[in-house]
């Protein structure tokens, strides 16, 4: 199942995708990771799917990533009598404490905890930013607030404070109980929604122990804000456009979404572009021509991963989708622009010796056109480090360990084999030889560079290269 690209692709499950069947044909057609929603995911079906999943992944003999997507807090409104209200413009209108049913001059926000922390000037989008109220003063009861954009307001319709710091945790007490049971399944990738503050990733650090890697879903004007201090604990990126599109300008996502792929490549870590990147195969068998850029816009920069959601998940299409998106990533790779708008995007290596070798390693590679990177790699710190270099040929990273490979199942370019850890050099170099031909990456004769850490099977311990040719002699099996 080796993959003709570097980008690797994200497909949620739902309802039109959950079946084992449709797993096995998506991931067939180039799903690499799949994410289960846990909005509209019990504990039990979360289960099913993971099972379901791993035993897609035993079939092919691949590591196939699994992400869980935390729901996060979400701030509603009350109830309005009769249903709903119309808002005018211009008008004053109140969030308060009160549980009666609201009208058109008030309604229940019942998170006194956030309301004490608008101040006035502060921006609420209600309803997915089709109201929009500027706060005039903050009272007793509540927030007293003008309506910029007026409209019809129904019972429990979403609240979004772009310029406000909201005083509450990113994990509520549902996404606690997401997060042990989605460890306890066996998940790669946790993403975390409502993040503002580097305290949140830390929070959801303190619970994962390792156990999975934690992914900051970037959704909210203070999270772009805090961006450098985020990226430091996280281990890596999503750029949530959907809600971003709600709480910023709109003509600001595009620039957000290049400022985030950049600094994430800079920092070696991981980032997926997300949300309605082929919204049209929801009921369409063929995308838009400006979705098709908008994926391959994605790919130009470099990021790791796109994603597909109600795309994959509840679409009429689910494989032409990821088809669909697997065609273009494989033709944006071979435009004759991809290698030097990468090349132009390429970040000074840090000044540690791990960096050091994956620098040369690439320069090596691309130098002397070598047909593959094989990493051996134990954490999967050395494969991370190598495909920041974002070298020409393919990498291959070979772990003794399976949660390693499914982690980086969603990174850049690497092609993760599970095998058991080499013996001594010889050994090491005599099988990245024999994974880099049976897999179809090297052939007889031509070369690959191997990265590895010597004293062999040391964590982070980056030190080696050796440039081996591939023998005549692989046949056989590899443990």
């Amino acid at each position: 199942m080796r993959r003709l690209r570097r980008a690797k692709i994200v497909a949620t499950i739902g309802p039109a995708s959950s079946e084992r069947g449709m797993i096995a044909r998506l991931f067939e057609a180039g799903a690499d990771v799949f994410r289960i929603n846990m909005s509209h995911t019990s504990h039990d079906r979360m289960r099913e799917l993971v099972a379901s999943i791993r035993s897609v992944e035993t079939e092919f003999g691949r590591p196939i990533g699994i992400l869980t997507d935390l729901q996060g807090p979400k701030l509603r409104l009350g109830t309005f009598a009769g249903g709903s209200a119309m808002i005018a413009k211009d008008a004053n209108f109140a969030l308060d404490n009160d549980p009666a049913p609201g009208d058109a001059t008030r309604v229940q926000f019942p998170h006194p905890e956030v309301l004490a922390a608008v101040e006035p000037g502060h921006t609420l989008l209600l309803d997915d930013g089709k109201v929009r109220l500027v706060a005039i003063e903050q009272g007793r009861s509540g927030v007293l607030t003008r309506a910029v954009v007026g409209g019809k307001l129904s019972d429990r319709k979403g609240v979004s404070l772009p310029d406000t710091t909201v005083p509450i945790t990113a994990l509520t007490p549902k996404d606690l109980s997401d997060l042990e049971a989605a460890l306890d399944a066996g998940t790669d990738w946790v993403a975390l929604s409502f993040v503002q503050r580097p305290e949140d990733i830390a929070e959801a650090k303190k619970i994962t122990r390792g156990r999975a890697a934690v992914m900051a879903k970037i959704e909210k004007p203070q999270a772009v804000r805090r961006l450098d201090e985020i990226l430091d604990v996280v281990d890596a990126l999503m750029v949530a456009r959907g809600d971003l599109g709600v709480e910023m300008p709109l003509e600001k996502v595009p620039g957000i979404q290049k400022h985030m792929t950049r600094l994430a490549r800079r920092a070696g870590k991981p980032v997926v572009v997300a949300t309605q990147m082929l919204e049209s195969m929801i009921t369409s068998p063929v995308p838009t021509r400006a979705e098709v850029s908008d994926v391959a816009t994605a790919i130009f920069e470099g990021a790791d991963a796109v994603m597909l959601s109600a795309e994959s998940a509840a679409g009429q299409y689910p494989v032409e989708a990821v088809t669909t998106m697997n065609r273009i990533a494989e033709e944006v790779e071979n435009d004759v622009n991809f290698r030097s708008i990468i090349q132009s995007q390429r970040a000074e290596p840090e000044a540690t010796g791990a960096d050091a070798i994956a620098d040369a390693a690439r320069q090596i590679a691309d130098t002397l056109d070598l047909a593959a990177v094989v990493c051996w790699t134990s954490s999967g710190a050395t494969g991370l480090r190598v495909a920041r270099e974002r070298p020409k040929p393919p990498v291959v990273a070979i772990s003794p360990n399976l949660s390693t490979g499914r982690k980086l199942s969603l990174v850049w370019g690497v092609h993760c084999v599970v095998a058991q850890d080499a013996r001594d050099q010889d050994d090491m170099v005599e099988r990245a030889c024999r994974i880099a031909f049976r897999d179809g990456f090297a052939r007889s004769g031509q070369r690959v560079i191997i990265v590895a850490g010597v004293p062999l099977g040391t964590p982070g311990a980056t030190n080696m290269l050796r440039i081996t040719f591939v023998g005549s002699n692989l046949s056989g099996e590899i443990d």
